[in-house]
């Protein structure tokens, strides 16, 4: 019987990974001979490489993943059956930085792309127009609203005209609310809409005169109100604000612009046991690119740090960086014990399916999308970024809620890692990164790229570049990403509080 490779990660690791399905018997290749399959185990997968003793860590990325529940023999499947998390509580914090690293990139790599110079000098990739409401009530005006005006008003300088359904905005107190108005604000501050009408019902809490001031600094040239309760006909006084927020928008031409004005928000969903040995770290390694050349990246999923905070922390930019980190990973700790929720229960059942086990697993191979650079700031929910660099946003691990939050703290695009698929779309350009050409074959309709042919044996580096060249196409316009193409862009707000 022939041998059958297998991936060692790390020489630290006790386990391997079954690059496809395996059967009993089957010989792979082990660090120290061949190993004999004891069961059946699927692609992604871990296998133990050794007699693992009960109690004993699980080793995988050169970190522990959690312990074994029972003797695990060599060439034994590892999965929720005989394994289970270490993670226990809240944990006491000590900043020990580690040293910085400094990505090397390519001069062959583009320095600039083709974007949009906003009058208070933001750079936006897209050129359209965005109808925002206020309340959930008036989602299907805006609706119809955005539908009328695609027919009518996107011509050559426009790419579009959208609005976000969400239901919120009314019968909301406290922070829920204020969340609800910090992303509305956030999306309309957004460089990528050229024009932004900005549609009340007039009896909500989240009522106009209440939102407006959480815009002071938006430009007036850019946004047009409607309270849709004070005018005859809310469609014939729309269009008339939506033509004159084309005008507008007409008025800006693709230029050429510096990468170091470049957003980039790093999201995985729909993760498998691929996710931290290709598209993570392949992400990761665009991300580096970004911010060597004065760019920025936007990382969250907070719950998805648990196991791989210290690494995170200790490549704080300084202590004070380091205790916002802190802050920001307690902060979502006592989240969960607020509402009676366990700490640590994560990973999804899709995640187990596709080989991931534990939280810290699934934290050790999310966080390699912020690459090896410097943390650079740690946003609040609703914030936008202003320093260049790896920058941490406040946000729960959903698909949904958390590229909203990248969005609204100003990422131009998203790029996506996904092990399994997913269709979902962003406000913004979501690219899409397929963990395993499986996936990449299967659903050429949703991925945008494919970093499983690392497992194939094609380059890191060369896959790295052909990843960021494909990121500054699309930033420049020259491409559209298969969430664009097929019309998939939603908002989901982080709800935390009561409604009436």
């Amino acid at each position: 019987m022939s041998t059958v490779k297998s991936l060692r990660i790390h020489e630290a690791d006790n386990v391997l990974i079954a690059i496809r399905d395996l059967s009993t018997g089957d010989i792979i290749e082990g660090p120290n001979g061949s190993i004999a399959v004891r069961e059946d185990i699927a692609r992604g997968h871990k296998i133990s490489s050794r007699d693992i003793e009960t109690g004993e860590s699980i080793i995988k990325y050169g970190y522990p993943i959690g312990h074994a529940t029972e003797a695990v023999p060599q060439g034994s499947w590892l999965h929720t059956h005989n394994m289970k998390t270490s993670l226990r509580g809240k944990v006491n914090y000590t900043y020990q930085p580690s040293e910085p690293q400094t990505a090397v990139v390519s001069p062959d790599l583009p320095r600039t792309f083709q974007g949009y110079i906003r009058d208070n000098g933001e750079v936006g990739i897209r050129n359209e127009l965005w109808i925002i409401n206020t309340v959930g009530c008036i989602n299907k005006t805006a609706e119809n609203l955005a539908r009328m005006a695609e027919k009518e008003l996107v011509t050559d300088g426009i790419d579009g005209v959208y609005h976000f359904a969400h239901p919120y905005g009314c019968s909301q107190l406290g922070d829920d609310l204020t969340y609800t108005q910090k992303a509305l604000a956030g999306l309309v501050r957004h460089p990528n809409a050229a024009g932004v009408l900005i549609l009340g019902l007039g009896c909500e809490n989240n009522r106009l005169e209440v939102f407006k001031p959480l815009l002071a600094e938006v430009s007036e040239r850019k946004v047009r109100y409607m309270a849709v309760q004070q005018v005859s006909d809310e469609f014939e006084e729309g269009m008339a604000l939506l033509t004159e927020l084309a005008d507008y928008a007409k008025t800006f031409k693709r230029q050429e612009v510096p990468v170091s004005k470049l957003k980039i928000g790093l999201k995985c969903g729909g993760s498998d046991g691929f996710s931290g040995i290709t598209a993570n770290p392949l992400v990761g390694k665009v991300s580096d690119f970004v911010t060597a050349r004065g760019g920025t990246s936007l990382l969250t999923e907070v719950p998805e740090m648990f196991g791989a905070e210290t690494i995170l922390m200790n490549r704080s930019q300084d202590e004070t960086v380091f205790t916002q980190v802190v802050d920001l990973i307690n902060g979502f700790k006592d989240y969960y014990t607020r509402h009676g929720q366990a700490i640590y229960e994560n990973p999804s059942p899709g995640n187990k399916d596709g080989g991931i086990t534990t939280l810290e697993e699934k934290s050790l191979g999310c966080t390699q999308k912020g690459g090896t650079a410097v943390v650079m700031d740690v946003l609040q929910y609703g914030e936008t970024a202003s320093k260049p660099g790896l920058n941490l946003v406040q946000s729960p691990g959903n698909d949904m809620v958390s590229v909203t939050a990248l969005t609204v703290s100003g990422a131009h695009m998203i790029l996506f890692t996904t092990g399994r698929g997913t269709p979902m779309g962003a406000a913004v350009p979501t690219l899409k990164v397929a963990t395993n050409t499986e996936l990449a074959e299967r659903k050429k309709n949703w991925i945008d790229f494919n970093a499983g042919k690392l497992v194939d044996g094609a380059s890191f580096d060369d896959t790295a570049a052909a990843l960021y060249r494909k990121v500054i196409s699309v930033a420049s316009g020259e491409s559209q990403t298969h969430s664009e193409v097929n019309g998939f862009r939603e908002i989901a707000i982080f709800k935390d509080g009561v409604t009436l």
